[in-house]
């Protein structure tokens, strides 16, 4: 088995077809085929069903495939770190909830580089896929929250997964909402209060649970809910319908504007948001990874 086969094998999975695999990695397809087919004698699995329309990737084959991905990025990230070729394009993303300080840290990681050598990613999405995209070194980092109520699921599946999570920072809810809404000037605010206002928040997928609500308290039962899928939205809600979400607080004005603000939650639950970064478990971490972690906890104001 060598690293040049999990290459192919990856591209077939990508691309779901053995000639456009082949032109992309600019070697024939018999080649490649002859390639695959040994190592799925070597492995003793059928990693890929072949048809007339293309291939697939079969139960055996994604968990292979899911190993395969983790060794070859490994790999890029040693290379990255101990060769002398400066002509090979890097590759970071990072997955996240949507957090503008997760955001925010990746705008400021990125100045630090040469884009012109890097592929960069961030990826705003859903729990589950923040998870999965880490778990698969689609991104190597994942931001994501703990509390008392989804600590225990969350950590059970990223132990599934080998991921391990590192906290970062602590903090009670907040009303996030915009500076022109009816109960901006308050305080604080409770429960109550918000009954006449649609709650906001992220949509999660058909089949999500309350564990992987984005928002603290997602088991509430707020009279008005309306779901969204981006930040954009949600914050064009918050003017256009007078909406709230519950969040940590930590807002970046210079990327979200002025016009909204968050108001401290009144609540008799004292279960805190603790925030914090997914990563795969004993793995080397890129440079761009070390310095994203950096820039989070320097704008979280936390040491070094």
């Amino acid at each position: 088995m060598t690293l040049q086969q999990l290459k192919y094998a990856l591209m077939i999975a990508e691309t779901g077809s053995m000639n456009k695999a082949a032109e992309q990695l600019y070697v024939s397809q018999p080649s490649l085929t002859a390639s695959v087919q040994e190592l799925e004698k070597e492995t003793g699995i059928l990693i890929f069903n072949r048809s007339g329309r293309g291939v697939t990737v079969t139960n055996d084959g994604a968990e292979f495939l899911q190993y395969a991905n983790q060794v070859v990025g490994q790999f890029d990230i040693l290379t990255e770190k101990y060769s002398a070729k400066g002509n090979i394009k890097k590759k970071f993303g990072v997955s996240a909830q949507h957090y503008s300080f997760a955001v925010k840290a990746f705008v400021d990681m990125v100045k630090r580089f040469d884009t012109a050598k890097y592929e960069f990613a961030i990826r705003e999405t859903k729990t589950a896929e923040v998870i999965s995209d880490v778990a698969n070194l689609r991104s190597e980092i994942g931001i994501l929250y703990l509390n008392d109520f989804n600590r225990k699921a969350i950590l059970k599946l990223l132990n599934a997964n080998g991921l391990e999570f590192t906290a970062l920072t602590k903090c009670h809810p907040f009303v996030y909402l915009w500076k022109g809404h009816p109960l901006a000037k308050k305080k604080s605010i409770r429960f109550e209060d918000l009954a006449d206002y649609p709650c906001l928040s992220f949509e999660q997928g058909a089949n999500s649970s309350f564990y992987y609500a984005e928002e603290i308290l997602s088991t509430n039962d707020y009279p008005r809910t309306i779901k969204a899928n981006d930040r954009a939205t949600m914050l064009n809600l918050m003017i256009g319908l007078n909406g709230y979400t519950l969040c940590s607080g930590i807002i970046c004005e210079e990327l979200n504007g002025s016009d909204y603000l968050a108001v401290p939650f009144e609540t008799d639950d004292e279960d805190a948001m603790e925030l914090g970064y997914i990563t795969l478990k004993h793995t080397l971490r890129s440079k761009a990874g070390t310095i994203y972690i950096e820039e989070l906890k320097r704008y979280l104001g936390l040491a070094l």
